[in-house]
């Protein structure tokens, strides 16, 4: 049984986590250091704009660092503090269950799909 705290609890981080492209962001985050452009291409077709905001959101939360190298070409670095690779259990326990549940909602969704395709 859950303790009755628990939403009150973990709102902050389904906040964070509720940003459209965050999940995503995170996930390729977590196979290493990234720089910006190369978050834009991986996840296109993200507009510049949501990326920068989705960025600046996980970096004030203390998710990820900016690493900002100076030069010519200047180019910044991404990468998941301590606190941010604390959140790969979470996308583990994600994966566990869409892999035990998936297909079930994957099928519920396609059984949808298909009535709204009828001619009445």
């Amino acid at each position: 049984m859950m303790d009755r705290t628990c939403p009150g609890t973990v709102e902050p981080i389904l906040e964070i986590l509720d940003g459209k492209w965050t999940l995503l962001l995170l996930f390729e985050l977590f196979n290493g250091t990234r720089r910006f452009g190369e978050l834009r291409r991986r996840l296109q077709p993200i507009s510049p704009k949501t990326l920068t905001d989705r960025l600046r959101l996980l970096e004030e939360k203390g998710i990820i660092t900016r690493t900002l190298y100076p030069g010519i070409p200047l180019h910044v670095e991404y990468e998941l503090t301590e606190s941010g690779l604390g959140l790969q259990p979470i996308f583990a326990a994600m994966w566990t269950w869409t892999q035990e549940h998936g297909a079930y909602l994957r099928n519920k969704t396609d059984e949808k799909g298909q009535g709204d395709n009828e001619v009445m």
